[in-house]
């Protein structure tokens, strides 16, 4: 029984490690969608996202044996966040950084958090699957069952869930500040929503119901490391230019 605890616990530490990384390009899309909110509001604002996201994360885990099946969830998600990306770059290359803040400013606090739950619903399936691929490795824990999961796996990735959820609240609020700081870094945060809506866009591709890609590719490390160097040359490009950009002004 402790062998099998240890295991457990390990699995939970590589699941937090997990979703901690996958929080980094999560948080940005939420970063974004706040942005243009008072200091207070986006705080609440991220808050209600997180409350609930975790309330559809925990029902989805009841369904995840039939929710993976829908690959129209996946393809939606891909196809809203990169609606949002090309919106917000072809609207900053049309009307300027002033007109477009003044047009974010419109949405309001309600309409912001649908906006986070929404992105959010987008990125849970690709968690949960990290979180099933791993849990059901681990021996099972008790007799009992829950969605078609053994009792142990489930606790498992509810805890991975709950605290990978945690840390996209906080990264988010951090991404926010550095926003607020370099105003102009807003156009390397918007190719990173776009680029993570062509991660779910690879995602749905090969989807076993469609395998219009090789199923393991999404999974693989050519892949993997395709979508995180893509990422950081745009995340560190991006700083660069609004650094220098910063001081230029000043």
């Amino acid at each position: 029984m402790e062998a099998i605890l240890l295991e457990y616990a390990w699995v939970l530490v590589v699941l937090i490690a997990l979703e901690g990384l996958l929080a980094a390009d999560n948080a940005v899309v939420m970063a974004v969608m706040v942005k243009h909110l008072p200091k207070v509001q986006q705080k609440k604002a991220l808050f209600y996202g997180l409350l609930g996201a975790f309330v559809f994360r925990f029902a989805a885990l009841f369904m995840i044996t039939f929710l993976v099946n829908i690959w129209q969830i996946q393809a939606l998600g891909a196809a809203y966040l990169l609606f949002i990306s090309i919106k917000a770059l072809l609207d900053r290359g049309k009307d300027g950084h002033d007109d477009v803040k003044k047009q974010r400013k419109q949405s309001g606090f309600w309409m912001t958090v649908l906006k986070v739950e929404l992105a959010d619903i987008a990125f849970a399936l690709d968690s949960m699957l990290a979180a099933v691929a791993l849990a059901v490795t681990l021996p099972e824990l008790g007799d009992f069952h829950i969605g078609g999961i053994n009792g142990g796996q489930f606790v498992v990735m509810l805890l991975g869930g709950i605290i990978g959820l945690v840390i996209i609240r906080f990264a988010a609020r951090q991404f926010v500040v550095l926003l607020e700081k370099f105003p102009s870094l807003e156009t390397a945060a918007f190719l990173i929503v776009g680029w993570v809506g062509v991660k779910l866009v690879v995602l749905t591709l090969s989807h076993p119901k469609l395998q219009i890609i090789d199923e393991a590719f999404p999974h693989s490390t050519l892949w993997k490391s395709i979508f995180w160097v893509v990422l950081l040359v745009i995340a560190v490009g991006g700083y660069l230019t609004a650094v220098a950009k910063n001081r230029k002004q000043a």
